[in-house]
């Protein structure tokens, strides 16, 4: 039986610049060790003659059967990805923003998890500025299904442009709709709402690029009206308490109205390597009851009646002294029932490769 298929889905609109999008596309695709079976490219909007050009080459040029989709008007990244939803012609479908470099084993690692029954993964990633021998930070998500849970009522508990998902969960709970600046972070917490099973790989995946304000584009009016809709959605919503909205308004609304070079250092510090520390602190907790080695329980009292029959006493040995009690003979040590000097090393795998 052939292992089932997958869509990798991109958007490009007006804003994009062709280069980019060549080095996304081909990274996503030919150098894939795992290829896409149908490549699904949403041209949200007018674009330049260079990127229509630059698009035209990468539909003729692809190793993977291409579904090209070109929307009058530009309608944002929510529709648009809905739209490509819908020209996806199978169920596990993988994201890909147009500025990013996936790396070649990307689809390799995600794309059996959700084979295997995961309804939405997402991965690490390292930020690049000028190219990605540039790294100048690194995000690790959140691995572990109850943290990611926990996770969510706070911040968005997977990087986008890393996910693989089914289409059919996405589509259960109502696809991206069109809430700008934040619509994967609202689909993730209703498919985590409505019992998606979810996984993140703490290793990277992606480069992703920050070069082109990528921090000032988390601040502003804009982005701080979206993000109180937000709030008010997973409120109405039940998927957070009274108490979680206002900490998330003034938490993350608070955030967005900081100046950039306050915002930068702070999501780099604190919010990035969340995941990072909160793996850490799981693979300590296994760590720490891999090695726990119970001790022998002591038998309580036994009734008379139910004690065995005492065994007739050995005789003395030659050499015991006179009056001194005979020597006991040494017991048989059973197989598998060493002491704890005696126990197994727990597993010490690295988990932060998921």
């Amino acid at each position: 039986m052939q292992p089932e298929a997958f869509t990798l889905l991109m958007t490009v609109y007006g804003g994009d610049r062709a280069e980019h999008v060549r080095v996304a596309f081909r990274s996503a695709v030919h150098e894939q060790t795992l290829r896409p079976d149908q490549v699904v490219l949403v041209q949200d909007g007018p674009v330049e003659p260079e990127m229509a050009a630059c698009l035209r080459e990468l539909v003729d040029g692809s190793p993977a059967e291409v579904s090209f989709v070109q929307l009058e008007h530009n309608r944002g990244l929510g529709p648009a990805l809905d739209a490509g939803l819908r020209a996806s012609r199978y169920d596990i479908v993988a994201r890909m923003d147009a500025d990013d470099v996936a790396m070649p084993h990307r689809f390799q690692t995600q794309v059996p998890l959700v084979r295997a029954g995961a309804d939405l993964v997402g991965a690490g990633l390292l930020e690049f500025d000028t190219d990605i021998s540039d790294i100048v930070g690194r995000r690790t998500p959140p691995s572990d299904p109850a943290d990611i849970a926990r996770y969510s009522r706070l911040h968005d508990p997977f990087n986008h442009p890393t996910v693989v998902y089914r289409r059919s969960a996405v589509v259960a709970v109502g696809g991206y709709g069109d809430l700008p600046l934040m619509e994967d972070y609202w689909l993730f917490a209703r498919m985590i709402a409505n019992g998606a099973r979810i996984v993140n790989v703490a290793e990277p995946l992606v480069y992703y690029r920050v070069g082109d304000g990528a921090y000032e584009r988390r601040g502003g009016r804009d982005l701080l009206r979206s993000e109180l809709r937000l709030q008010r959605e997973m409120l109405g919503e039940g998927f957070i308490t009274r108490p979680q909205y206002v900490r998330n308004v003034v938490v993350r609304g608070g955030y967005r109205l900081v100046p950039t070079v306050v915002r930068k250092p702070f999501y780099r510090m604190v919010v990035a390597p969340y995941g990072a520390r909160r793996n850490r602190s799981r693979d300590r907790e296994r760590d720490r009851d891999a090695a726990f080695v119970p001790a022998p329980r002591t038998p309580g009292y036994v009734p008379r009646h139910a004690r065995p029959e005492r065994a007739p006493a050995s005789p003395a040995p030659l050499s015991a002294a006179p009056g001194e009690p005979p020597a006991a003979p040494p017991q048989p040590v059973e197989p598998g029932l060493a002491g704890p000097a005696e126990a197994a090393v727990p597993d010490q795998r690295d988990h932060s490769t998921g």
